[in-house]
């Protein structure tokens, strides 16, 4: 699947005999000049994703040598000052090559050097998300919460499945399980309670680079971190890293097969079912690894295949890459497919959390089953008592489709929102008659994300009129003003400049805000989710001893089971 140039902008245009001149699916894209492009398109996002998933070990690693006792704030905070101040200059470092490569041979270097830079900053903040879990889980070699809820049957599950056993519930996505069993059998000796901790930091840690790569077959680098990366960081979570990152990853996919089957009734054959099959071994693998969003986003994304469907252009064509994407998709994930057709009818959950019990047209904030101390929930708003957040999100709705009315991106996205609300209403309004939840307050993630999203493209689609604007005040201005600065001709500033300002900007923003979800799991007991690394701490080795910083030098079997009383 090559990476789409649908809504963005090249930070610097390059030569006509470059790949901007030779896209996918224009009428020279089979010469070797243009092959010769594709693979250097290629080869520049292989580099991007090598800097990306670098950048996002960088801060965990140099987060092991922190000498912190994690169950103290005082040492909480500093840890997670030291984390900000590595993340600051390893960031400021790359700001500073794209300012480099600006003034050095003429610029030349200056898309590779920003194309580095906004990989780096993507992986650098889900680095500071992970090194904090490990800031937080420093001298345990327990996983958050241990072998309680859901930590307690993912390892024990994962276990069964390594040795040939059925886990314990056959609707649970198998991916997570398999990828815990067996990393645990080559690096922890089977031990999967061990090998848990390790994937909760390193999932955190790979959440950025993932989420920055699949926004990177829509968007520039750039747009790709600030409109697609910036985000999903409301959602990033190092307990349960999976469910998240298919979310924030299944959004873009969906875009990009939506934008694909819009152009299939113009393209070759090969690339048509390649990339079909491509897109459906990739769903595939997101279905495997956490199946909730596909059910919230299947209405919003069928009616977007069919408003883009190829009808008068090459409806064969649009059916075969459906089909070679169905077919795909099933031998990936059929058999689990089926398990869920067969068995989803028949499980019910029956648990009543505290979002339950607030009002469902609030989705801004999940507060758990550990919400910890709430006064007045959801907040009191200031007009009819809805925050000026919801008021945003809902213009921002609006102004995105009328702004982006014919694009596939703003359309998909704003069906997957309505898609998720109708569901999420449908199920809650059955709530009382059938006495069931079946997870309707998940929905909250994918209408925060994609209306997050929206308020982003928003600006996005805004930026790219004002390029407009400028290239045509550039081409209509006299020969005679064509060497005058470009500030001077048309108002607005150099790309360059508006590069580096935008990249300082997302490095701080993003450096706060991984900061903030970072401190969400340092250790207390205050009623939050900060109580499962706590348990961590209170849980006896396997070699008979209380982990390094347990409270008071105790621990037991189970660890502390306050938790069960903080449970709403």
């Amino acid at each position: 699947m090559t990476v789409s140039t649908e809504g963005s902008a090249a930070v610097r245009p390059g030569p006509p005999s470059g790949p901007a001149a030779h896209a996918p699916g224009s009428s020279g894209s089979s010469d070797p000049a243009s092959r010769r492009a594709l693979r250097s398109r290629g080869g520049l996002l292989l580099l991007e994703a090598a800097v990306a998933f670098a950048a996002a070990l960088v801060l965990p690693l140099l987060a092991r040598g922190l000498g912190l006792n994690p169950l103290n704030r005082i040492a909480q905070v500093s840890g997670l000052a030291a984390i900000q101040l590595r993340f600051a200059l390893i960031g400021l470092l790359f700001v500073a090559a794209v300012v480099l490569a600006m003034r050095l041979r003429g610029g030349r270097h200056f898309d590779l050097a920003t194309r580095l830079a906004a990989a780096a900053i993507a992986g650098l903040a889900s680095g500071f998300v992970a090194a904090g879990a490990v800031v937080a889980l420093l001298g345990t070699p327990w996983p958050m919460f241990g072998l309680n809820g859901d930590s307690g049957r993912i390892v024990e599950w994962a276990h069964a499945v390594a040795n040939g056993q059925p886990s314990g519930s056959p609707v649970y996505p198998p991916m997570p399980l398999y990828t815990l069993g067996y990393y645990a059998e080559w690096f922890h000796g089977g031990n999967t309670a061990y090998a848990f901790k390790d994937l909760q930091i390193l999932g955190a840690a790979a959440f950025g680079p993932l989420v920055y790569l699949a926004w990177r077959m829509l968007l520039s680098p750039v747009r790709a971190l600030a409109f697609g990366v910036v985000p999903a960081f409301a959602l990033i979570d190092s307990y349960k890293p999976y469910s998240q990152t298919v979310l924030v990853l299944l959004v873009p996919v969906l875009v990009a097969m939506v934008l694909a089957l819009r152009r299939s009734g113009t393209e070759g054959w090969r690339p048509l079912l390649l990339k079909g099959a491509g897109f459906g071994v990739l769903l595939g693998v997101l279905f495997l690894t956490y199946s909730g969003w596909f059910l919230w986003s299947a209405a919003g994304v069928l009616f977007a295949a069919l408003l883009y469907f190829p009808w008068k252009t090459g409806p064969l064509k649009g059916a075969a890459f459906m089909g070679t994407t169905l077919a795909a998709f099933l031998v990936v994930a059929g058999r689990y497919l089926m398990v869920m057709l067969k068995e989803g009818q028949t499980t019910k959950d029956y648990n009543f959390r505290f979002d339950n019990f607030t009002d469902p047209a609030y989705y801004l904030m999940w507060r758990t089953d550990m919400p910890g101390k709430v006064g007045d929930w959801p907040p009191p708003g200031e007009f009819g008592g809805v925050g000026l957040f919801a008021l945003v999100t809902f213009l921002c709705l609006g102004a995105a489709i009328w702004l982006g009315l014919r694009k596939p991106l703003v359309v998909t996205i704003a069906a997957m929102f309505i898609s998720a609300w109708v569901m999420r209403m449908y199920i809650a309004s059955h709530m009382y008659e059938t006495q069931t939840v079946q997870l309707y307050t998940r929905t909250n993630n994918q209408l925060l994300y994609c209306g997050l999203i929206l308020c982003a493209l928003v600006a996005h689609l805004v930026s790219l009129k004002l390029a407009e604007r400028r290239t045509a005040s550039e081409a209509a201005a006299p020969a005679s003003e064509a060497s005058a600065p470009a500030t001077g001709r048309t108002g607005f500033p150099g790309r360059e400049g508006a590069v580096i300002g935008t990249l300082c900007a997302l490095l701080l923003l993003l450096g706060t805000v991984s900061s903030s979800m970072s401190d969400r799991y340092m250790p207390a007991q205050d009623g939050t989710y900060r109580i499962l690394p706590w348990v961590s701490h209170t849980i006896r080795q396997q070699d008979g001893k209380c982990p390094k910083f347990a409270p008071k030098g105790e621990c037991s079997k189970d660890g502390d089971q306050s938790w069960l009383s903080y449970i709403r």
